[in-house]
């Protein structure tokens, strides 16, 4: 066969591999993105639909299966869909955020093409640009264990997804506009659960019966506490990871954080209250959804319980409380506790301190001193196609050294392979939450004041819990460990997502020099190019 035959049925070959997996089943998703009138809090808003709803469609997998996402984008401006908590092995090209995946034009399409590969868990989708997520567009994702995979919990009779977060009545483009004029955002206006206000959401449950409810904080300010009147909730997985089965009257989501609980429909049959709440604020923001059983006597009678409202060491014990389940299975029958990440020896610690300020007179919110401004290129196209000039390696340091806030693309160079500490220290008087898209880290430590190296004297090396997201709390640090097992530019973000927007989030470069397809998938053929990647091929021979 000739040389140049060989070479173009290994490309392709390579592109059906870089795809997805071919032995696994494949699930097909038509979306069509809309503006809409919505009114979740009585006022009309201009909404981001996906297929004329509000929130949007759920996505149901399995382990493995391989997602593909048509998504036509009918606004007005580009739009970019995120994967909370997807890992996209090996296909950073695929996140969905500007760093890593060129904006859908208006009037055009994309059809992302993912990979739930080894992830079991409760997850959710948003849009990533401008201050889309304000206007909705956002909806959950579950991924089931397979079939022989045993699951340390029965099935329930019914299984829930419950999104939850604080809302304004302002449209997203006057929100921005707020923001881009150099201003702080007022205080939310409301909670929302599933896209409705005030006792607008219902559950229907059967007497006697267990169910599972998938919830995610999905909102832009505040940690929300949920709970249910009269009932106890049993955790039993968060973000991928089964836990310890631990039963809370009430449990704390901080910005970006998902969790499955269980609850059993145990008490007289009428209706009840679900509460959730904002955490450490004032004005405490409430909102109710029902529960409504099947054979329900009666309406919801007596006033919503009550939460824990600014109490930082109910919170802080809660989580310390969290631990990963060593026994269970997770996406693989092999015990989730084999994977003995407390005997390995860290070869990088990287310490990260959140601070806001003023830049040229406007709000900006940095890490380690850098506000992240985008580039007029994905950074990862700029990598792949090697264009100078769009972002420099080592443009935020390891350590935060003090300085005042200044703009930069920033991006973090780490070695693949490599199993490296992170400390998160938060010096505000605000919650923090963190989030690393590609990847599931182990919450080794948190704790107040300043981190030192004794602080890992206290650390859990044994069953701290793996997640996507983590909190800090104020005049507080969280330190994580994390194996670089996956090549790619992942966006390390704060949840908080005014500060997102301005500045606070930089982008971690999981770089090998290996062209191998085990380390690192081809540039997708469909990728839409842009900026300085304009009119460049997606695959050169």
């Amino acid at each position: 066969m000739p040389l140049h035959l060989v070479l173009a049925l290994f490309c392709a070959t390579a592109s059906l591999f870089a795809i997805a997996g071919a032995e696994d089943p494949y699930r097909f998703f038509n979306w069509n993105v809309t503006y809409g009138d919505i009114y979740p809090l009585g006022v009309r808003q201009s909404g981001i639909l996906i297929n004329g709803q509000f929130p949007g469609p759920d996505i149901h997998s399995v382990t493995n299966d391989n997602l593909i996402i048509n998504v036509f984008n009918s606004l007005d401006e580009p739009f970019l869909l995120s994967w909370n908590g997807i890992q996209q092995r090996r296909n950073s090209y695929e996140d969905g955020v500007y760093g890593t995946t060129c904006p859908i034009p208006p009037g055009k399409n994309f059809t992302y093409i993912l990979q739930v590969k080894d992830q079991i868990g409760s997850f959710y989708y948003f849009p990533s640009l401008a201050f889309h997520k304000a206007a909705g567009g956002f909806g959950g994702i579950r991924i089931l264990s397979r079939p022989r995979i045993p699951v340390p919990f029965p099935d329930p009779a019914g299984d829930y997804t419950v999104l939850i977060g604080d809302w304004y009545k302002s449209n997203h483009t006057d929100l921005k506009a707020h923001l881009d004029g150099g201003n702080k955002l007022p205080f939310p206006d409301g909670i929302l659960i599933n896209g409705r206000g005030p006792g607008g959401a219902s559950f229907n449950v059967e007497q006697g019966k267990t169910y599972r409810l998938r919830i995610s904080n999905v909102g832009l300010q505040n940690s929300l506490n949920f709970r249910i009147q009269n009932h106890r909730l049993k955790l039993v997985e968060v973000e991928g990871t089964h836990t310890l089965q631990t039963t809370y009257s009430s449990i704390d989501l901080h910005l970006g954080q998902s969790c499955s609980v269980l609850f059993t429909a145990d008490q007289p049959a009428q209706d009840y209250y679900i509460v959730v709440s904002s955490r450490f604020t004032d004005p405490v923001l409430t909102t109710t959804a029902t529960l409504r059983y099947s054979n329900s006597a009666g309406p919801v009678s007596g006033p919503p319980p009550g939460g824990p409202t600014i109490q930082i060491d109910w919170s802080l014990n809660q989580a310390r409380s969290i631990r990963t389940n060593l026994t269970a299975s997770g996406p693989r029958p092999n015990p989730q506790g084999s994977y003995h990440y407390g005997l390995i020896n860290t070869t990088r610690t990287i310490r990260l301190a959140n601070s806001a300020g003023q830049v040229n007179g406007k709000q900006r919110y940095a890490v380690n001193s850098v506000s992240f401004v985008p580039a007029d290129t994905p950074l990862k196209l700029a990598d792949y196609f090697q264009i100078g000039g769009v972002f420099r390696i080592g443009s935020i340091s390891d350590n935060p050294y003090g300085g005042g806030i200044y703009l930069d693309t920033s991006v973090m160079n780490v070695d693949y392979r490599a199993f490296i500490e992170i400390v998160f220290q938060n010096d505000e008087d605000i919650v923090q939450s963190w989030h690393l898209d590609g990847y599931s880290f182990f919450v080794v430590g948190m704790d107040g004041g300043q981190w030192t190296s004794d602080s890992r004297n206290g650390y859990n090396l044994r069953d701290a819990v793996s997640r996507c997201t983590t909190q800090v709390y104020p005049k507080s640090w969280t330190a994580i460990y994390v194996a670089l097992d996956n090549v790619g530019m992942w966006n390390l973000r704060s949840e908080y997502w005014t500060r997102q927007y301005l500045g606070q989030q930089f982008y971690l470069r999981v770089y090998t020099t290996s062209t191998s397809l085990r380390d690192e998938y081809p540039i997708p053929k469909n990728a839409l190019l842009c900026g300085r990647a304009s009119g460049r091929s997606t695959r050169p021979l």
